[in-house]
């Protein structure tokens, strides 16, 4: 069995019905037409309560807002917060191709955020948080990039665990050192991400080279550039090299788009952010997404909180429930909803 069918087949054995309990209501419904469940506390609350939005991760291809991690950490959220808690079923690649999941994520939100909408819930708009994991930083970053400039409601914080940030550049050291794992490769990573994008396997091999880019981009290489980014410590004494333009025959736009890269955004537009938390992991490919993204945002005044776990790994939120139980993934539950609690 190939590794991506065994992600899938992981994702199928732990999709889960919606079981209240004595503290939470427990439903599954739609907001504007997207699949999203709801965690309701039921115990009554003498002011309103604050909502959590989260956004699963599954490299664009995979995963649920059902699955028994994700299922079990909202209703601990919930509980623990006394929040009410979305869940997000957003469409998945490659049936559904870039932008699609974004604007999922995006119609939720807005939709959640009216007035009716709080109101009904018993949700304080001044306490609404986007949180994510994994690729679903991808879309909780652009989206509260998107939301924030536009929306009546503003997005108190957004809370990204070990987030993937950039298509850019493909030979960061966290690549380079976590190439095979563990728990996700970058190969398989890059296979399953790139579905978002297209179905033409040429991409995830020119990406695994760092080959995918297009003539006339050099300039985004600023706005992910680890050798000024990233922390000395994690620069792991490699070289930067800029990676090989205009090798791929076919142009696509997703590459050089903002909404897919959330680090290609100036200054101005990272200014009006919200309040951050950001978790990384040591043994991540993707750890310097999210330490380039800490650097930037306090670079221009934003409230950012890291926590970075030495024994971290990528997709431990996916192993806190039986039968793995992983203790690093409880940390990183634990982390997440101290700062919630503390922040929101």
């Amino acid at each position: 069995m190939k590794y991506e069918e065994f992600l899938s087949l992981f994702v199928r054995m732990q999709l889960t019905k919606p079981v209240s309990d004595e503290n939470i209501t427990v439903i599954d419904t739609d907001f504007s037409d997207i699949p999203v469940r709801l965690y309701l506390p039921k115990r009554k609350s003498e002011r309103q309560r604050p909502a959590v939005i989260y956004i699963h991760g599954g490299a664009f291809t995979l995963g649920s807002c059902k699955m028994l991690p994700y299922d079990y950490l909202n209703r601990w959220t919930a509980n623990k917060l006394d929040a009410v808690v979305v869940g997000i079923d957003y469409r998945l690649a490659p049936q559904y191709p870039f932008p699609a999941a974004l604007e999922d994520c995006v119609l939720v939100i807005k939709y959640f955020l009216q007035d009716t909408i709080v109101t009904k819930y018993g949700v304080d708009p001044t306490r609404i948080c986007i949180s994510e994991d994994s690729s679903g930083g991808t879309l909780a970053t652009a989206a509260t990039q998107m939301l924030q400039n536009n929306s009546e409601h503003k997005i108190k914080a957004q809370a990204l665990l070990y987030p993937g940030l950039q298509f850019i550049d493909t030979l960061m050291p966290s690549h380079r050192d976590y190439e095979y794992g563990p728990f996700l490769s970058r190969e398989t990573a890059m296979k399953l991400a790139c579905l978002y994008v297209t179905e033409d396997t040429a991409l995830p091999q020119a990406m695994k080279r760092n080959e995918h880019m297009p003539k006339g981009s050099r300039h985004l290489f600023n706005f992910v550039n680890w050798s000024d980014f990233l922390p000395e410590k994690y620069k792991k004494n490699y070289v930067y090299t800029e990676p090989t333009l205009g090798k791929l025959n076919v142009f696509y736009p997703a590459l050089v788009d903002s909404r897919l890269s959330p680090l290609l955004v100036n200054d101005s537009q990272l200014q009006s952010l919200p309040l951050t938390y950001i978790l990384t992991c040591e043994h991540d490919f993707l750890r310097d997404d999210g330490l380039i993204y800490i650097t930037w945002l306090r670079n221009v005044g934003v409230q950012v909180t890291h926590d970075h776990l030495e024994e971290g790994i990528h997709g431990a939120i996916s192993l806190i429930t039986e039968p793995y139980n992983l203790h690093v993934g409880l940390t990183i539950r634990d982390k997440y909803i101290s700062w919630l609690e503390k922040n929101l």
